[in-house]
């Protein structure tokens, strides 16, 4: 069968994209009042300015939320997973491979757990981050169909340069979100992303009526569940706490640790921050897996010399607030250590640094970790991964990658960085000059 995916014309003509690109100029630099911006699609509009709003990078790579082994564990008990064989048959007929289109599954966050389709296609954009485990919500890659349609609750297509993220510009997506079909909550997302083909009104059509044929598949498939239930008896029964599938710590760049809890499709996600000695204790039980005893924990947070009787009081609190996301996250006692792993956005840049994802993990760097804290534990953490990120950037980073670093914090007042940016990059490169005046300042104040 050939694909479905037929050329259209290009709904977005050359005078138009280029009025839209000079728009999206003027509003990253800030300027909301530019009368260009009036030209462009409301919906767009309106989803430039939240994305701005929220110093959304223009040109940063989405973070990766999953590693491999929690992305398919997380996936499997989706409840899209059941729609998948439904999801494929419909959006990518024929050999999917050659359909000239990507198709993308992600969750009620904008995290992609299935992408598929067009083998070249997917090459292409892996580039830009649209791989399995990335976050494309709106909040993190800004304007583009996935994200802007669950912020919105309803269908969307985005036009080359409608996206606010100057590496999707390239592409048109149309995206639709899936709800449930009792709760109208929403489950996750369809998106087909590809050429101009991908973002035409025939496009649309197909994918919201793949949406609305993956909710009446859920629904089918509840209501013969509970057809060929066994008849139990009707006496109350205590609720259960919904277990954790995945659990997150988010400690980059923030004095208030935010935790993640991903559960089944009924509980959803949980999401809580926790105060700064609470991140503290929660972050060094993620480290150490294994486990630690009391006196060490509390030299891990207090310093040296302190007793455990100054930690036992805490324990109870952070006991207290993690019980009510679920008992799987309550620590254990001698030693002290969590029932699940713990993830940590800290420990997935050390792995994207050692599996090679360069990019990638200075785009999930988002800052020291827990920068207020001085906590031994923490400050040994921070630092050590400040210093992998340093090493890895001057001895296997690419020149593009050395020069966003560049331009973060750890490396924008690092000499050595700046010389080897220097000595890499072409003898007429027009960045050479910024390079050697940044170097002669930092030479004159030392």
């Amino acid at each position: 069968m050939p694909s479905g995916w037929s050329s259209s014309r290009d709904p977005s003509p050359e005078a138009s994209r280029l009025l839209i690109e000079r728009a999206h100029e003027e509003l990253v630099a800030g300027n909301l009042d530019d009368r260009r911006l009036q030209q462009v699609r409301p919906i767009v509009r309106d989803s430039w300015q939240r994305a701005w709003r929220d110093r959304v990078g223009a040109e940063g790579l989405p973070r990766l939320d999953f590693t491999r082994e929690a992305l398919e564990t997380y996936r499997t008990a989706h409840p899209l997973a059941g729609a998948m064989d439904l999801i494929r048959t419909l959006l990518l007929p024929g050999a999917p491979e050659d359909s000239g289109v990507i198709v993308a599954v992600g969750d009620h966050a904008g995290r992609l757990l299935w992408v598929e389709g067009d083998l070249q296609q997917r090459m292409l954009s892996g580039e830009m981050g649209f791989v399995e485990g990335a976050n494309w919500s709106e909040g993190v890659v800004g304007t583009a169909a996935p994200g802007t349609a669950l912020a919105l609750g309803e269908s969307v297509q985005i036009h080359h340069a409608e996206h606010y993220n100057r590496l999707v510009q390239p592409w048109s997506c149309t995206a639709a979100p899936v709800f449930d079909p009792e709760t109208r909550r929403i489950l996750g997302v369809l998106d087909v992303t590809g050429g101009s083909e991908a973002a035409t009104p025939q496009a649309r059509m197909l994918v919201d009526a793949t949406a609305r044929a993956v909710e009446a598949e859920l629904m089918i498939a509840r209501l013969r569940a509970r057809a060929e239930a066994p008849a139990t008896a009707s006496a109350p029964r205590r609720p259960l706490r919904a277990s954790v599938q995945r659990a997150q710590l988010q400690v980059l760049g923030r004095d208030r640790a935010r935790l993640e809890a991903a559960g089944d499709a009924s509980s959803g996600e949980r999401v809580i921050e926790l105060s700064a000695r609470h991140a503290e204790i929660l972050l060094m039980l993620a480290v150490h897996r294994q486990g630690l005893s009391a006196d060490r924990l509390a030299e891990l947070v207090y310093g040296e010399g302190a007793s455990p009787d100054t930690l036992r009081p805490e324990m109870v609190r952070l006991r207290k607030v993690l019980e009510r996301i679920s008992p799987e996250l309550v620590p254990q006692s001698r030693p002290y250590r969590l029932p699940i792993a713990l993830e940590t956005d800290a420990q997935n840049v050390l792995s994207l640094l050692d599996r090679g994802a360069h990019r990638v993990a200075l785009s999930a760097y988002r800052g020291p970790v827990l920068p207020d804290s001085d906590a031994p534990g923490v400050v040994e953490l921070r630092e050590g991964l400040r210093g992998t990120l340093r090493e890895t950037m001057l001895t296997e980073a690419s020149v593009d990658v050395l020069l966003s670093y560049a331009d973060i914090p750890e490396g924008a007042d690092d000499a050595e960085v700046l010389r080897l940016c220097l000595e890499m990059l072409p003898a007429r490169s027009p960045r050479r000059a910024g390079l050697v005046s940044r170097i002669e300042k930092l030479e004159t104040s030392a």
